[in-house]
């Protein structure tokens, strides 16, 4: 109740309802210009909490992470072209509203949606995630190294469907991970000399250079946005008649993104083509559905806001961010010197109560901000690429540089970028080499104080109950993951 009490004084403060809007605005933004994520839009903003204070440092790229999934319907409804991934399940009735002259409608039903499934999202994280920390709080060493094989295991097999591809992501995350010291002897490792790798390679210059330099060297290589009529730009939210049609795909999209949330690896792009399909299953009308349904845009809309709470039970809990909004999130807990899992709800309650109630006040200020940031977001969808590119790439440098104002960053912001731009063409997938990154040190660690405390004996892995769990869990995704894939291959030369 203390913990409750402080967390309240922190948004009777102010500070976190200014980060809150502030978030969602930004990630309003960010999320219509097309092309960049909510988790880009987070990781430009992250070298900026440095010296904020944890709260409501978090708060800010959480309020990111909620604006950025209504934000990337603004173009897929208005230009055909999706913001963000997960709003590519909106284009397809979102644009056909819009050639009708009914875009401030579609807007609406989106907007409206998305708070729906926000607000549903964190209850479900609120209700869950410390029960489950709870459990958590009896794992030992040799269960954590194992959790983190899990984790590891589980984004692996579920990204670019393809295990080898996803397995070969984690190892060079796990790689990244190794530079610096070693966690219990302290010797030097893979440093090649640089006294600027003697403490390793902090997971923020990964993260802003897998996303956003990434993502902008490949936007150099790609057309210009397409541009597109849209009709009415203002807002139109659903009568009570419309409403009560949309209950049904709402609920429908609530459901999928809490399970697509809870699932690291899932993400709100799968939640929302999954929830676009069953309302299709479950209308009434599926004959409306891609030439203008607005139950087309609800069930996917709702899907995706859901998964930006949701996905945070997994990283709060135990660690294990189940989306790259999530692990950017888990980088600005490490900044600010915070390992999420079960200790975390011991050790700093009142930051997670206050992350609890920044959210709420985000999902508030997504429905505020929304109906009248139409017109900005518009003018800035439309402006000329060269100029976002540049204007992008500026912003992180000099993001990178104020952390350390350290010029070797920034050049390993941008090499990293480049090893993402070549990931791409090999089609390699992110998250894994990010989790392995991540994860890393967990693993790492606990496997080294397990070894300690068996004696070298590495039968405490199978002997250890919880850890026997997690490693046969972790066998069973990752034999899984080969046998669909495997399976797939098959249907595809019949």
């Amino acid at each position: 109740m203390e913990s409750f009490l402080l967390a309240l004084s922190n948004l009777a403060s102010g500070w976190v309802i200014l980060c809150a809007f502030a978030g969602v605005l930004w990630g309003i933004f960010g999320g219509a210009l097309p092309g960049i994520s909510p988790s880009i839009a987070m990781a430009l903003l992250l070298p900026f909490t440095v010296g904020m204070e944890a709260t409501n440092a978090l708060v800010l790229l959480a309020s990111v992470y909620v604006g950025a999934e209504y934000g990337g319907s603004i173009p897929a409804i208005l230009i055909r072209t999706p913001g963000t991934n997960s709003a590519s399940a909106t284009v397809i009735d979102g644009n056909e509203m819009a050639k009708r002259g009914q875009a401030g409608e579609a807007l609406g039903i989106s907007l409206m949606s998305g708070l729906y499934g926000g607000l549903f999202g964190l209850v479900v994280l609120v209700l869950c995630t410390e029960s489950l920390a709870q459990v958590a709080l009896a794992f030992t060493p040799a269960a954590y190294f194992s959790l983190g094989i899990l984790g590891l295991s589980v984004i692996a097999g579920l990204s670019g469907g393809s295990l080898l591809r996803g397995l070969i992501a984690a190892c060079m995350g796990l790689m990244i991970a190794f530079i610096g010291s070693d966690p219990v002897s302290g010797v030097q490792r893979f440093t090649f000399g640089s006294e600027d790798l003697l403490d390793g390679v902090k997971p923020i210059l990964v993260m802003v250079g897998l996303f956003a330099v990434t993502e902008m060297l490949v936007q150099i290589g790609e057309p210009p946005w397409a541009r597109g009529g849209s009709g009415s730009t203002r807002l139109k939210l659903p009568n009570w008649a419309m409403s009560k049609r949309l209950f049904k795909p709402q609920a429908i999209g609530a459901a999928i993104g809490t399970f697509e949330g809870v699932t690291p690896g899932a993400g709100g792009t799968v939640a929302a083509f999954m929830a676009y399909t069953e309302a299709k299953r479950w209308s009434k009308h599926p004959e409306e559905f891609g030439k203008g349904s607005p139950e087309g845009v609800a069930a996917p809309e709702a899907a995706n806001n859901v998964v930006t709470a949701t996905a945070l039970v997994p990283l709060l809990s135990l660690g294990i961010p189940g989306s790259n909004s999530a692990a950017i999130l888990l980088g600005g807990f490490l900044i600010h010197g915070l390992q999420p899992g079960p200790m975390l709800f011991q050790k700093a309650p009142e930051v997670v109560y206050g992350l609890y109630g920044g959210l709420l006040i985000a999902n508030i200020a997504m429905l505020l901000i929304g109906l009248v940031i139409l017109s900005p977001c518009m003018w800035l969808v439309n402006r000329p690429k060269p100029y976002l590119i540049a204007f992008i790439l500026a912003l992180v440098m000099a993001g990178v540089f104020a952390i350390h104002q350290s010029l070797f960053d920034c050049g390993l912001v941008l090499l990293i970028g480049l090893l993402g731009y070549v990931m791409r063409l090999l089609k390699l997938p992110v998250l894994p080499m990010v989790l392995g990154m991540v994860l890393g040190y967990m693993v790492e660690s606990n496997y080294r104080r397990s070894l300690l405390i068996s004696g070298g004996d590495h039968s405490i892995f199978v002997t250890d109950t919880v850890s026997a769990i997690l490693l046969g869990l972790s066998a069973a995704l990752s034999a899984y993951s080969l046998w669909k894939e495997i399976s797939d291959r098959r249907k595809s030369a019949k």
